[in-house]
């Protein structure tokens, strides 16, 4: 965890006062446009961090109460873009996608993160062409009860398939169908394949996400090979092992930061307040190094 400090907090009000003044689009923001000394001294460490390190930083915190919400999203963009270059979340070229409980059940284009359904670990967008590198959620309101968040590390969940089952562990290197969400032009193809875990130049990267394999066999008109099937089953009795992931209980301002490819994430089913200006909301980035901003990179 990484505090903003009384310099950061005073440079980031000085950004809301000058924006206030100076009215732009928050995705025309860029970080070169203020003096932020002591918030690239902070997002210096989180990308040390997040690259180098365990993988994910949580930021500890934007007084969101001090602010409107979209001056907290400006801000967030800020120091998000301190990490990689924020790209489109959706094939119509989303930037910034808001994370709540549309009351729709989850299946072919209805993404989990807008339900409020219990996920699986997952790494975000493994289902198309392109997943983000980094992934930024910023904490806006919390459920009445539940919503809880999740992280795992798929290098040592990686490494308990080794251990206990080396006869499967292969047959994630290898092709699964992957349902696309419908994120994708309206006459191409459904469905994606690709491995769950890959070597790239001697690391591991991990593209996960089982719902989306188990809706991507019944697009494609197939059935999971019997050693596919095994694998993905003892792969996720691995990850629902609560001694293998950490829980921490996201609160308003608080923004998380991971390595999507390193990092699986999840959150517990919530309840949400009735009040629709109550309801839990999150805020989402995707983030990547390299490619175009395009959703398909």
């Amino acid at each position: 965890m990484l505090r903003l400090d009384r310099a950061c907090l005073d440079e980031l009000d000085a950004v809301v006062e000058e924006v206030r003044a100076n009215p732009l689009p928050t995705l025309m923001m860029t970080p070169d446009l203020f003096e932020l000394p002591a918030c690239r001294a902070l997002m210096t460490q989180a990308n040390a961090e997040i690259k180098g390190g365990l993988g994910f930083v949580i930021i500890d915190r934007l007084p969101v109460d001090k602010y409107t919400s979209d001056e907290a999203v400006m801000l967030y963009w800020l120091l998000g873009s301190m990490i990689a270059r924020p790209v489109a979340q959706s094939w119509d070229g989303k930037m910034i996608y808001d994370v709540y409980d549309k009351g729709k059940p989850p299946g072919n284009g209805v993404r989990p993160d807008v339900t409020n359904v219990r996920q699986n670990f997952h790494t975000d967008n493994s289902y198309n062409l392109c997943a983000p590198h980094y992934l930024g959620l910023l904490c806006l309101q919390t459920a009445k009860s539940g919503g809880i968040s999740r992280l795992i590390s798929f290098r040592a969940a990686h490494n308990e398939m080794r251990r206990r089952h080396p006869d499967l562990l292969p047959r994630l290197y290898q092709p699964f169908y992957f349902d696309r969400q419908r994120e994708h032009a309206p006459d191409d193809v459904m469905t994606v394949r690709h491995a769950m875990f890959e070597n790239h130049d001697g690391a591991l990267v991990a593209r996960l996400s089982i719902r989306q394999v188990v809706h991507g066999y019944k697009l494609a008109g197939r059935t999971l090979d019997p050693e596919g099937k095994a694998a993905l089953e003892a792969l996720e009795a691995i990850l629902e092992e609560p001694a293998m992931w950490k829980d921490f209980f996201f609160e308003p301002g608080q923004i998380q930061f991971l390595d999507n490819r390193r990092c699986g994430h999840c959150r517990t089913a919530f309840e949400d307040y009735p009040e629709p200006e109550r309801r839990r909301r999150l805020v989402r980035l995707w983030l990547r190094d390299s490619g175009r901003t395009f959703y398909h990179g």
